[in-house]
């Protein structure tokens, strides 16, 4: 791809506590790929008054106009001239009443996880957890109106199925974009990133430490209270998408 053309803009829509760090690191390690880490995140926290960590770090560092964030991810030409742009969002910045046609010039994926564990995983984090905090309604959301726009289901990808083959999974990812796969996307040298978030002390220790995608190993979070009551109510939302997903057969 000439650096002259406009770049391919891949949008990874992911929630919290999933592989979305990780899976931004095997793209920046193409060479050809440039990444935005979450760059709705001022705007999201502007605007909903959240108290996350680092808060007003991340308001202070980053852009809170939404519409002039989604101007430039949509239109505007990607981090130093690549001709790849993978960017690492979260669906639960979509807020309610803000314009989305901007994502349909953009290729979406979805990340998925079985909402027991993102809330066991949240919840060792953070002291509350409420439905539309951990993404999934959100991107059941987004799925319909990209179906709809487009007249077939954007590509989802489950983390758990992911992590058992992620080779498969991204040769898969690159061969429906029109790009070729290179190793490159499994391994990664360990540390932070310029190009991660300035929230990354608070929540990436794990993915600094890493240099490949973790081994998978089986989950059963016993979950009870609040959090049972969160995961539950984002059951159906996850077996929605769930269905449409990827499945490793496909992308073996």
């Amino acid at each position: 791809m000439s650096r002259d053309q406009p770049p391919l803009r891949v949008a990874m829509w992911s929630g919290p506590r999933n592989i979305s760090t990780a899976m931004m690191r095997a793209w920046e390690n193409r060479g050809d790929c440039a990444v935005s880490d979450e760059p709705l995140y001022a705007a999201y926290l502007a605007a909903t008054g959240l108290d996350h960590p680092g808060r007003d770090e991340v308001i202070a560092d980053g852009d809170t106009d939404a519409a002039r964030v989604a101007q430039a991810l949509s239109e505007g030409p990607a981090p130093g001239g690549q001709p790849v742009w993978y960017q690492k969002h979260m669906s639960h910045h979509l807020l309610p009443g803000m314009a989305t046609d901007w994502v349909h010039r953009l290729h979406n994926i979805l990340l998925i996880r079985d909402p027991a564990q993102v809330v066991d995983s949240y919840l060792k984090s953070r002291a509350t957890v409420a439905p539309e905090d951990i993404g999934l309604l959100q991107q059941a959301q987004l799925f319909d109106r990209l179906a709809q726009r487009s007249g077939q289901a954007p590509m989802v990808i489950d983390a758990e199925d992911f992590l058992q083959a992620p080779e498969p999974f991204l040769r898969a990812v690159c061969g429906a974009l029109g790009i070729a796969f290179t190793p490159r996307m499994l391994h990664w040298p360990a540390g932070r990133r310029d190009s991660d978030g300035i929230w990354a002390p608070y929540w990436y220790d794990a993915v600094w430490a890493s240099t490949g995608f973790e081994p998978w190993r089986p989950r059963a979070p016993q979950l009870q209270g609040q959090g049972l009551a969160v995961a539950e109510a984002c059951r159906p939302a996850y077996a929605l998408l769930r269905q449409h997903r990827l499945l490793p057969e496909a992308a073996a």
